[in-house]
């Protein structure tokens, strides 16, 4: 029989400790971009390597591994991946105002593609790959990782794809606040797509910046000061996992829900949910290769960086439960399902949004009381 007091306490402990898990990501996301513009490094580098790359999902699962509940960890990256389509991804597209026409870009297909091969290599591993080759295929999955990361940072630099945008938070903002903004400037030198504020680094390219009594109230914060809170946010992220890992696991041993279970429904719901906002924000004003980006993104860090942690973390050998040949297909199904309407889109996109958030609805209520029947 399960305990209300320490069932209550580490509900409350697990929601309070998400909303430091967000405010970590973004401070170590929006302090890393500063950084890097201080420094000289490419935006579109970093915002690379911000887009969908789910920091929060990398500390549960490093956090799980560490108190040996890999199927904790396991559960989470399957039902993130899931979520990130059928719950995040549909809800762009359903939000989608008819103001802007649903298209996606060369990149968008790119990216899709990527993730649907991705998704079914993985899927045939974890499916016929014996257990002691884990160790093998999850170092290879962090190669990937590697490589795909370098490949677009290659590609950025030739100019042949479009970085995605944060899915945590643009850093646009982080920057506007942080470099002092320049209202004034020379009409003759501005065509009509050039903003009209712009940062110092900005003006680096069209002169010496002029200051205005608004510019005058954002102080310039030194390198230091970012440096800082970029470690800040990396040690808050790696406490809130710990403790989210430790309240997941009391949670589950009360109600006697396997880890998995736990970890593909419900924490996987709560750790998806900045991607599920901005996918609603990306669809509602039009700005589909940010949707995409997003979405490929998250699971392609999912299935590659993290998935590859806890194949070498574990060499196959989970503490409980596993995923099963259900959740597979349905991980694998979806992801068909998102690359096709990226190359289809169009007037029906909104009405595939709509069929993708029913079925995982469908999906969740499956999972209690049929494929792992609670």
């Amino acid at each position: 029989m399960a305990n209300p007091d320490i069932v209550a306490f580490n509900i409350a402990t697990f929601i309070s400790t998400f909303f430091l898990l967000e405010f970590a990501s973004d401070k170590f996301v929006d302090h890393t971009a500063v950084v890097a513009s201080r420094v000289g490094v490419s935006q579109a580098v970093i915002a690379l390597l911000t887009a969908g790359a789910e920091w929060e999902e990398l500390g549960v699962v490093v956090a799980s591994l560490s108190r040996s509940r890999s199927s904790l960890a396991f559960g989470n990256i399957i039902g993130s991946a899931i979520s990130n389509i059928l719950g995040a991804f549909s809800l762009g597209l359903i939000a989608h105002s008819n103001e802007y026409q649903v298209t996606f870009d060369k990149s968008s297909r790119i990216y899709s593609l990527n993730l649907l091969l991705l998704t079914t290599v993985v899927t045939a591993v974890i499916y016929f790959a014996p257990e002691d080759a884990w160790t093998i295929f999850g170092g290879l999955l962090l190669a990937v990782f590697t490589i795909y990361t370098l490949s677009i940072v290659w590609a950025i630099s030739r100019g042949n794809l479009t970085a995605p945008e944060d899915s945590d938070k643009d850093s646009e903002s982080e920057t506007s606040n942080e470099e002092s903004p320049n209202p004034i400037a020379d009409n003759n030198a501005l065509d009509a797509n050039q903003p009209l504020l712009q940062s110092d680094e900005e003006h680096a390219s069209y002169g010496t910046p002029t200051r205005s009594p608004i510019a005058s109230r954002g102080p310039r914060h030194s390198l230091l000061y970012h440096i800082a809170y970029l470690i800040f946010g990396f040690l808050a992220i790696s406490l809130a996992a710990y403790v989210i890992s430790h309240a997941a696991t009391n949670i589950t041993n009360q109600f006697q829900v396997s880890d998995f279970l736990f970890g593909v429904v419900l924490l996987a719901i709560a750790t998806t949910l900045p991607e599920k906002f901005i996918a609603v924000l990306s669809g509602h004003r039009g700005h589909m290769g940010i949707l995409v980006a997003n979405t490929a993104g998250s699971n392609i860090f999912l299935l590659s960086l993290c998935l590859g942690i806890i194949m070498v973390g574990t060499n196959g050998h989970l503490d409980a439960d596993s995923v099963n040949v259900a959740e597979l297909a349905i991980l694998w199904g979806s992801t068909l399902l998102f690359t096709v309407t990226v190359f289809v889109g169009g007037i029906w996109s909104r009405w595939i949004g709509i069929a993708m958030l029913i079925l995982y609805f469908s999906f969740l209520v499956l999972e209690f009381v049929l494929i792992r029947r609670v």
